[in-house]
């Protein structure tokens, strides 16, 4: 989910402040054919690097502590070829450079993933400013935690314990874009055996605040970005989502996809709506970019054992099957790929993609809930703490 004008405010053109790396031109090194010495800089005084995770089943998970981004993500197809399903650049400058080429790709969201309506909230009866930086279709809302100067463009520390686990903290200070509090938080991805990408997200604070993290990956699993994707087909665990208006905020009802094109409870797939100018949320969005209510989620507790999502290529084999303790799901399908002077950025090696080429799958509290009380709650007072985990299983089907 992803609003480019939005993205292009703030913090400008961050590749001024990298470091070149002399050993940029060394021989890649990774299976998805990254070259490790590509993502050797520093940027606003800390290092930032590539680090590689891996099973002995296939699969190779490629992080960068810039963002807490997900790079590549290599499973094997039905022909037992590596296969590279996610978005993203293949260097840390066009990562860190938000001028000429903005993106989310494979974050680690905070301090909250979504929107939050005129970037407003109120805690203990004090209105909250928090920073407008999604601006689209005269919206003033507060997107991703403020974009540019998010958690998504910050240096996280990082440890790596071993092959198959990356741990990775961050220190947000009161006032970070507004929101209140010092929040300690902390990411670990952990490569499984049976190729699952688990990931637990977790924060504290010493004041009252607002957390909803995700992870923001762009997953093509036909492995050619070059391509459409909407061949994909989708199955989302839900009987409701939550409509939007034209500024991809939430209204605050909460309606049955029972007889729509948001009913996806039986595997369908994205071409068959994608497009589909009849029915206004899709219109408006130009594809999907909402959020489901997950049943997966009852009375307060998430089932992160049950399949809350699933996607799948007819093309490789892959099959996707997601887990979540969170309520809910935004499924992003690619709108702004694609479109204006985005479709002429380059990304990994050397493709570019067009609109609709992937999908994401983003954990989370449902869209704007600090100001909506009826729905699950994403405060976090002291002595709590934020647990966020979702885990993302590739198999052959």
């Amino acid at each position: 989910m992803k609003n480019l004008k939005g993205l292009l405010l703030g913090v400008g053109v961050a590749a001024a402040m990298l470091t070149a790396c002399s050993s940029a031109d060394k021989q890649a090194t990774t299976v998805s054919g990254l070259n490790p010495a590509a993502f050797d800089s520093t940027i606003n005084g800390k290092k930032t690097a590539l680090f590689i995770l891996k099973n002995q089943n296939g699969m190779e998970v490629c992080i960068t502590n810039y963002g807490g981004r997900v790079v590549s993500l290599v499973v094997p197809d039905k022909d037992g070829k590596p296969t590279d399903v996610v978005l993203g650049f293949d260097n840390i400058r066009q990562y860190a450079d938000t001028l000429n080429s903005p993106s989310d790709y494979g974050s680690t969201v905070g301090r909250y993933a979504n929107r939050i309506n005129d970037g407003k909230i109120v805690l203990n009866g004090d209105t909250i400013q928090l920073r407008q930086n999604d601006t689209g279709n005269g919206a003033k809302h507060c997107l991703h935690g403020g974009g540019n100067t998010g958690w998504m463009h910050q240096v996280w520390d990082a440890e790596q314990p071993n092959d198959t686990t990356l741990i990775l903290t961050l220190v947000s200070p009161d006032g970070d874009n507004g929101f209140p509090g010092n929040v300690e938080a902390k990411a670990t991805f952990t490569v499984l055996p049976d190729n699952t990408i688990d990931i637990l997200m977790e924060a504290t604070t010493d004041k009252e605040t607002v957390i909803n993290m995700t992870n923001h990956s762009y997953f093509n699993l036909n492995g050619d970005p070059t391509r459409e994707g909407d061949n994909m087909v989708l199955m989302v665990n839900a009987d409701n989502y939550t409509p939007s208006d034209a500024t991809y905020m939430t209204t605050g009802e909460i309606k049955p996809v029972e007889g729509t094109p948001m009913d996806f409870r039986t595997p369908t797939p994205l071409s068959l709506n994608i497009n589909n100018t009849e029915f206004d949320q899709i219109k408006n969005a130009t594809g999907f970019d909402h959020n489901w209510c997950l049943n997966t989620y009852k009375d307060g507790v998430g089932d992160d054992k049950t399949v809350c999502a699933s996607l799948y290529s007819p093309e490789t084999g892959i099959f996707l099957e997601m887990f979540t303790n969170e309520p809910g799901v935004q499924v992003y399908s690619g709108n702004f790929q694609g479109v204006g002077r985005d479709a002429d950025i380059v990304r990994k090696l050397g493709k570019k993609y067009p609109k609709h080429v992937s999908v994401c799958l983003e954990s989370q509290k449902y869209p704007d809930t600090p100001n909506k009380p009826e729905w699950p709650s994403a405060v976090v007072k002291p002595g709590e703490k934020y647990m966020s985990h979702v885990a993302y299983k590739f198999t052959i089907k």
